[in-house]
């Protein structure tokens, strides 16, 4: 069973059909950090800002939940925000004077806004809306991008991008180049992208995850 967690800032049911698509056979869109801990992989999609989803998350139970479901080797991919909620904390809608809100910390880190400027003064639209391609970070070695070429192209929409760090296997450049995939010890993934509505790249990656849940 794989489980979406529903935090009422998720893309659920275009997530749920992209999986299924990608041959999982029990996908299940779930709120409670019960029905998170019942489940054998857990996705986390997301459309909105990191300080609404983690005061969501926070108040229902379900922050510790998934954590809960990561440390314990669950297979885990977060999407867009998703990815953005591995790390410790962002900046998106935070309130000045008061701590960040927090996310997940497995991965160290603050999530912050893309510049709209590069190093060499060239504007950029910020939120990048579209088609981009995906460079692999060196040492590239990721389940879940078995069968993906060098500089495929996935679908993006954000504002707001995570730090580079250990963990970053592929990145993307816009502004700036930025982490757009992390695998962190083979079972716990977070991409950038939407995968859901990046054709059939996309549903090979998805097919790549629901790979690794089979074979746990």
């Amino acid at each position: 069973m794989i489980v979406v967690v529903d935090y009422a800032k998720g893309n659920l049911q275009s997530v749920e059909k992209g999986l299924e698509a990608a041959g999982a056979r029990d996908v299940r869109i779930v709120t409670t950090p019960e029905e998170i801990a019942a489940a054998e992989a857990v996705v986390l999609p997301g459309v909105g800002a990191f300080a609404d989803a983690s005061r969501s998350m926070i108040e229902t139970g379900q922050m510790d939940a998934v954590r809960e479901a990561i440390q314990a080797g669950k297979p885990f991919l977060g999407i867009c925000l998703g990815l953005h909620l591995l790390f410790e904390a962002g900046t998106e809608h935070a309130t000045e004077g008061e701590l960040l809100p927090q996310g997940l910390g497995i991965i160290p880190g603050v999530c912050d806004i893309m510049p709209k400027i590069d190093t060499v003064g060239n504007a950029y639209k910020v939120p990048q809306m579209g088609w981009n391609s995906v460079d692999f970070a060196d040492g590239c070695n990721t389940k879940l991008l078995d069968g993906i070429r060098e500089g495929e192209f996935f679908y993006f929409t954000h504002s707001y991008i995570a730090p580079p760090s250990e963990y970053t296997q592929a990145t993307t450049t816009h502004s700036i180049t930025f982490p757009c995939f992390v695998d962190v010890g083979g079972t716990c993934f977070g991409v950038q992208f939407h995968p859901e509505k990046s054709s059939d790249a996309g549903i090979h990656v998805l097919r790549n995850f629901v790979k690794v849940v089979e074979g746990r």
